[in-house]
């Protein structure tokens, strides 16, 4: 099979049959097979009833309904363990993602090699101050942090070679930082592609603003993963030795201003920072040494992804 196009959903009757059609119309002019799965993330406005008559039409359309609203990361990783194609791509159902685009992310996995193409949406239809303002921010953050140049790390709209799809895993809501996570596995050569963006016909965003504090501790927690992810004493036993040792050069020499004359320990603040590095110093490393022993005791400690075997 030729391609494999995810659609995570939530709350979209509105938008699928057309959405579907445009798909439909895109695969028969280039004569790609494919799949479309559509993953249903506890939508109540009758969407199931439109996947089944979708599927009901044409086989090719898979369908996946959750009992209850999870978030796009757990719908798209539902579908990344469901697809079948070589080429797997990602869209949104709101009709803001244009179908249009998907031969030539098709031929940029195909034919350059890329592992993962990711849609840059140069022009937005967007509020400026709650979308597009808060986007560059957020983008140039994550950029400058992992190294990788892409303009638009949350554009729904990407292409992947289906081993990567099955080499990662998507949860919370890391779906912002697939290509990071893809990085973190070692899919590193990620492409960009200028996308259409469209205005939405129908219903309303489904994202607030709290995603941006989200979507920063979320980042947080995958850089820290990537580098420390198996081997925590590496960053807290390294904070907390520091920490100690600096708290223990600082204690020696308020004791021997004490001795000296020169201070009291009871009124100088100098003893009790000594004694709060000391602290946090013996805390991080024990913090480091715990993560170790679950790491040790873990079942996927010695997982890795092998790209070739003879």
């Amino acid at each position: 099979m030729d391609i494999s196009i995810v659609v995570p959903l939530y709350n979209e009757a509105e938008s699928l049959p057309h959405l579907a059609e445009w798909i439909d119309k895109v695969m028969r002019e280039h004569g790609f097979s494919y799949e479309v799965v559509m993953v249903d993330d506890g939508s109540k406005d009758g969407s199931w009833d439109v996947i089944e008559k979708l599927h009901a039409a044409n086989p090719a359309y898979r369908g996946i309904k959750f009992r209850r609203n999870y978030g796009k990361s757990a719908a798209l990783n539902t579908g990344f363990n469901a697809v079948q194609g070589d080429v797997v791509i990602t869209m949104d159902a709101d009709l803001q993602d244009s179908p249009d685009e998907i031969p030539e992310l098709f031929r940029m996995i195909k034919e350059d090699g890329f592992d993962l193409v990711s849609g840059w949406k140069k022009k937005r239809y967007d509020s400026k101050l709650a979308k597009n303002i808060p986007s560059k921010f957020f983008n140039g953050t994550t950029r400058m942090l992992s190294g990788i140049k892409l303009h638009d790390f949350n554009c729904g709209l990407k292409a992947y070679r289906r081993d990567v799809v099955k080499s990662i895993e998507v949860y919370g809501e890391m779906h912002r930082y697939i290509p990071v996570i893809a990085k973190w596995a070692g899919f590193s050569n990620i492409g960009e592609k200028v996308v259409q963006h469209r205005k939405r016909e129908f219903g309303v965003t489904k994202f607030g603003m709290n995603r941006f504090i989200n979507g920063y501790l979320d980042l947080m927690s995958i850089m820290f993963m990537s580098k420390f992810g198996k081997q925590p004493m590496h960053f807290f036993g390294a904070v907390g030795s520091l920490s100690g040792l600096f708290g223990l050069i600082s204690l020696i020499i308020v004791i021997i201003l004490r001795l000296s004359g020169r201070i009291a320990l009871t009124t100088s603040v100098w003893f009790y920072l000594s004694m709060l590095f000391l602290i946090l110093g013996v805390i991080l490393f024990l913090a480091g040494f715990l993560g170790e022993l679950i790491c040790r005791n873990s079942t996927t400690r010695n997982q890795y992804l092998i790209e070739k075997e003879l």
